[in-house]
């Protein structure tokens, strides 16, 4: 693990009710902090394991609570002043409409679980259950076992995304026994195109999809690579013929396909995080079938 990375993590949120991070009705964990640094990722506000500012000018109201709980002096109406704030929150807990909001905040293992309990019914009659996302969950092994555990004991299923950079041993160990379904994300087939836009190599994480397809044809979880299509990046047909040559070596005959969305840029400007990739659009149906013709011969989930 980083040694930036605390091995009590913060929670960003837990979305109980969803219906985009796997079967059924889950309740999904998004964890804050990634050794990736995705540049079209979806969550930007997740990518650091630390608690951050969310800034709303639209939703301000100029009440001015705000700027009277700052001891600091860095809040004028409808803005933060980044160099002065020192993230002690005191704003965003006074403030009426949530234009200044904390994100990210430690949550025990065991208060997420008891949450869970009301949603037993929904999981058993939907067919779904708990979802740990990110950020990357498999940066904190201990506390993701104990979610994971926890949520067996319950007779809840659970089903992990991730993008794939971590040490498979400790993997093996602490998080793939208590796995029904991972949700693994392929992105850029080239090395020197995964370091430019994703932040890092991708020798470990190929690696660890070869592992982990080796392990699931044992049945006792199930693996579903998925591809983040991003326009001019990932969706090229170079790209996608690389991922399905991969996928095939692997002896793996089904793939999710993520259509892009853009409202990813939005959730950037909040917390002040500087865009390389602003791709605002979103694909085209055409695109999206030129996509899939690159996998002729796969299931493709969506």
């Amino acid at each position: 693990m980083p040694a930036d990375f605390a091995a009590e993590p913060l929670i960003l949120d837990v979305k109980h009710n969803s219906l985009d991070d796997g079967p059924g009705i889950r309740s999904t964990v998004f964890f804050k902090g990634c050794p990736l640094d995705c540049a079209w990722c979806h969550n930007p506000e997740s990518k650091s394991p630390e608690a951050e500012l969310a800034v709303d000018p639209a939703a301000c109201v100029n009440c001015g609570a705000c700027a009277a709980a700052c001891p600091h002096g860095a809040i004028r109406p409808g803005a933060v002043d980044r160099d002065r704030c020192r993230r002690d929150f005191r704003c965003a807990a006074v403030c009426p409409t949530e234009a200044l909001r904390r994100l990210g905040r430690y949550r025990p293992p065991a208060e997420i679980l008891a949450e869970l309990k009301r949603y037993l019914p929904f999981f058993r009659n939907s067919g779904g259950g708990l979802t740990l996302s990110g950020g990357e969950p498999t940066l904190y092994p201990d506390y993701a076992a104990k979610l994971l555990r926890g949520a067996k004991q319950l007779g809840i299923r659970t089903l992990l995304e991730t993008g794939g950079l971590f040490d498979f041993t400790r993997f093996q160990e602490n998080l793939l026994p208590w796995l029904d379904a991972i949700y693994f994300d392929l992105k850029l087939m080239d090395d020197g195109q995964h370091r430019e836009f994703c932040g890092a190599p991708n020798g470990r994480i190929l690696d660890n999809f070869r592992r982990l397809a080796v392990v699931a044809r044992t049945g006792f979880f199930r693996l579903l690579p998925r591809v983040p299509l991003v326009p001019g990046l990932t969706d090229t047909d170079e790209n996608l013929a690389a991922i399905a040559r991969f996928l095939d070596d692997c002896g793996v005959r089904r793939v999710d396909l993520l259509p892009y969305n853009p409202t990813w840029t939005r959730k950037a400007v909040l917390i002040d995080r500087p865009t390389r990739l602003a791709i605002e659009r979103w694909q085209t149906p055409d695109e999206l079938e030129r996509c899939r013709r690159a996998f002729a011969g796969f299931a493709i989930e969506r």
